[in-house]
């Protein structure tokens, strides 16, 4: 099995791209021939509208590399790449945009940087964007928070263009719009060797961006979920029974300061109900009470085996 594993995968999820798809494969083609790598082509249809699956399944009919997914309806990016991922079969995974704008040219090197640099995972940097400000400026605000939350100094951590081990992209889950986070899961999940390599970045030449203003709010929101599922997934305890275990304390401190300030020192003054710090002492123990409640709920959840990634495939083209 091991000798009959090509030496690429590619994994190209794609939506509404009947004009581009054709044009791809055959510079895919004309690249990995060129440099004599074996190779599987992986299409993931992520509910196209328009004829990308007839196109897709007229490639697989002429060329025996390439393999299709389709899904029943549209999932996201993320669902498209766990397909995929569970799937591959070559020693480096490559995967890239449908819409022309990442370059095939860029394979060879990042193929190499893989299997004689030794990186687990490299990640493609378009220095040079034609992309239009709107999209370029989140872009850049994201990219810096992702490295002061994560630790991983890259500067496109959202470029579609990245090559992995094939034993990265089998040891990470990818759900949710978290493929904008690839290598801080990949981090997460033990590899360290996490790398860059600048790519060219073509303008777009069919259809039209699927970028749209709901990655303004997603994109923090899974940022925090990843950072946070990354040191405490397997762990929710530590963080909110600590939490939890601080905030009763500071409330009993309260009590405690209360009570003795009562029995002791203000023997004949307000009520207790009338100070604030009681009502300090009541709501802290009682938030601490509840995340560690919450603490404890997390860690019966994270050790049921149920899985999230259930997505329903409509066909499939090319494994037989």
């Amino acid at each position: 099995m091991l000798d009959q594993r090509p030496n690429l995968s590619l994994v190209i999820p794609l939506l509404n791209e009947e004009e581009s798809l054709k044009e791809l494969h055959q510079w895919i083609l004309s690249v990995v021939k060129a440099h004599a790598l074996s190779y599987e082509v992986i299409f993931v249809d992520d509910g196209s509208t328009d004829k990308s699956w007839e196109i897709i399944t007229e490639l697989a009919t002429s060329d025996p590399n390439v393999k299709g997914i389709k899904f029943q309806r549209n999932y996201g990016k993320s669902a498209a790449l766990q397909t995929a991922f569970q799937e591959v079969q070559g020693e480096v995974v490559i995967t890239m945009d449908a819409d022309l704008q990442d370059s095939p040219e860029e394979i060879p090197e990042l193929y190499r940087m893989i299997t004689q640099d030794g990186y687990d995972l490299v990640s493609g940097w378009k220095k040079k964007r034609h992309d239009p400000l709107s999209k370029t400026l989140p872009t850049k605000l994201y990219n810096w928070a992702a490295r002061r939350i994560t630790g991983i100094y890259l500067h496109d951590f959202n470029c579609g263009l990245k090559a992995y081990r094939r034993a990265v992209v089998k040891s990470i889950e990818v759900y949710g719009d978290m493929h904008r986070y690839m290598p801080a899961l990949a981090k997460y999940a033990g590899f360290k060797k996490i790398g860059e390599k600048v790519v060219q970045h073509q303008a777009r030449k069919y259809g039209y961006s699927k970028f749209g203003l709901n990655r303004f709010l997603n994109g923090p929101l899974d940022l925090i979920t990843v950072a946070f599922m990354g040191k405490f997934g397997k762990k929710p305890m530590h963080f909110f029974g600590a939490l939890g275990t601080l905030m009763f304390f500071v409330g009993f401190g309260f009590s405690l300061f209360l009570g003795i300030d009562k029995l002791f020192i203000h023997t004949h003054g307000v009520k207790l109900s009338d100070r604030t710090e009681f009502y300090l002492a009541l709501v802290s123990m009682l938030m601490g009470l509840q995340f560690f409640l919450t603490g404890f709920v997390a860690e019966l959840i994270s050790r049921s085996s149920s899985s999230r990634n259930s997505y329903l495939v409509e066909d499939k083209k090319g494994w037989g």
